[in-house]
């Protein structure tokens, strides 16, 4: 496996040590999968490390072409495996998940210098991976009896759908590459998969690693600097769009798959508001809202971006939260004793920058707010107090490091402040009054509410967006079946 070794050789050295072209990036031979084999290009993308600001690396640049052999060859490996029994597929998906296993520090190695996030955060993510796809090794597809009478029997079938892709973002991008490959393959499918631009390294890997395991253009591997987008979207080969990203480009997504009528799931941005009741005791709580606000820098869908907190306890709170903010360590994510790394890319960290001097002329800033000038796109963990709706940093999401903290004082008229925008991904509410909190979370307008914690989630949970957060559900039985066809057979007896 050439590219692994390759990427051994590109962190043992951070970069700096790397054989390199005129350019800065990496020689090492890299292969797109596609029809069972690692395909060169003639065009490369490279690969910058947010920690640097400097090219670590490489990829072959798919095109068209590329396109159109990938799903030739997924149609074939398609007609092929919908004939597989699920407990082949199941089998498969294990395979699968014990040569990750096998490659577990190189693809955490890989995530670290594409993604920015810590070594550590890198290890879980890969830990996560595996156990995302590993729990559809645990669940079927069982034939559902909806009736049984003397003179009639109702079943419902699940059908694979075909050729899927799966085009994913760059905050996780190998977990969302496995949680998107394993329901699939499971479903009877074969799937193309398009990693973000800027982090499509350990999605390739992925393809490599799986290369001799699965049969010859069941997963295929393209990578491209957002031309191909609209071709996978609108191709008529393709019968279903797996896809997580923004809620501007999710909409691109639904209107180009159109014309096909492609299904599509779409798990885009989320404003998420967290509800600290009064009754709340804020030495106990001020930890974990801290962990589920800024965990990967911020950079996560479903993290806590909006903390409303009663007036009784809010200097409590907005205290505890700047002392922890101040003593996080920002940093590269190869060197030891860094929490939290920078910011992904420079679209992004420009777009905080922006959201910070939202802050500084709205708000109070109590932790962080001055970015470094040094290389890397580092922005210290952000708290902002004294700032109401209506100013952009509350209203819009800015995936990063940045937590505005609104003070409320009447239940009633702050959840109707959590619900007025157009988000409606995830919301928690925290209280020692767990009854108290549920009768809040009732009323929020999202597709899920966490009490006393957030971000808790699993490949058997079902994650489904509310208003334009998304279409459709992934994880759990009704993830699964957003890969399958319904088939209805009725049965008159005798």
């Amino acid at each position: 496996m050439g590219m692994l070794s390759s990427l051994k050789d590109a962190v043992s050295g951070q970069s700096n040590n790397l054989e390199s072209n005129e350019t800065g990036s990496s020689t090492n031979s890299y292969g797109l999968l596609i029809g069972g084999e690692l395909v060169q290009t003639g065009e490369t993308l490279d690969v910058i490390n947010p920690a640097t600001e400097e090219i670590f690396t490489s990829v072959p640049l798919a095109g068209a072409g590329e396109l159109e052999a990938a799903v030739a060859a997924a149609t074939t490996a398609a007609k092929n495996f919908k004939s597989t029994s699920i407990e082949e597929r199941q089998a498969l998906i294990k395979k699968i998940v014990k040569a990750m296993g096998a490659h577990k520090e190189e693809l955490a190695l890989a995530l670290v210098q594409e993604q920015g996030k810590s070594l550590d955060m890198a290890r879980l993510e890969v830990d996560f991976s595996m156990g995302f796809a590993m729990h559809f090794t645990t669940v079927g597809l069982p034939i559902e009896v909806l009736l049984e009478t003397d003179a009639q029997r109702v079943e419902i079938h699940r059908k694979p759908l075909g050729v899927v892709a799966g085009i994913t973002a760059w905050n996780f991008p190998l977990l969302m590459a496995a949680y998107k490959l394993a329901p699939a393959i499971l479903a009877g499918n074969a799937i193309i998969l398009k990693p973000a631009p800027t982090t499509p390294v350990s999605t390739v890997m992925l393809g490599e690693i799986i290369k001799d395991i699965v049969p010859p253009g069941l997963v295929s591997i393209l990578v491209d600097n957002n031309e191909l987008g609209a071709k996978i979207t609108s191709h008529p080969g393709i019968a279903k769009i797996s896809f997580t990203g923004s809620i501007a480009t999710g909409k691109k997504v639904m209107a180009s798959g159109a014309d096909t009528l492609k299904r599509v799931t779409l798990e885009l941005g989320g404003n998420d508001a967290g509800i600290v009741l009064d009754a709340a005791d804020p030495k106990a709580m001020a930890q974990n809202l801290f962990n589920v606000a800024f965990m990967n820098s911020g950079q996560v869908c479903i993290a806590l971006k909006r903390l409303y907190v009663h007036d009784s306890i809010y200097d409590a709170i907005c205290d505890e939260m700047a002392v922890l903010a101040k003593g996080a360590i920002v940093g590269d994510g190869m060197k030891d004793g860094t929490q939290f790394g920078p910011v992904q890319n420079k679209q992004q960290f420009e777009i905080i920058k922006g959201f910070i001097e939202d802050a500084k002329a709205n708000g109070n800033i109590i932790a962080g707010g001055q970015v470094p000038d040094i290389p890397g796109y580092f922005i210290p963990l952000t708290v902002v107090r004294d700032i109401s709706d209506g100013t952009k940093l509350v209203d819009e999401e800015p995936f990063g490091p940045i937590l505005p903290i609104i003070k409320f004082s009447d239940i009633d008229e702050v959840i109707e402040r959590s619900n007025r925008l157009d988000y409606g991904l995830g919301g928690s509410v925290w209280s020692s009054d767990v009854d108290k909190a549920v009768k809040v979370a009732e009323k929020m307008d999202t597709g899920t509410v966490w009490i006393n914690s957030h971000m808790a989630f699993g490949p058997n949970i079902p994650f489904p967006p509310c208003k334009q957060s998304g279409v459709g559900v992934e994880w759990g039985k009704e993830g699964l079946n957003e890969f399958t066809s319904m088939q209805v057979i009725n049965i008159a007896k005798g």
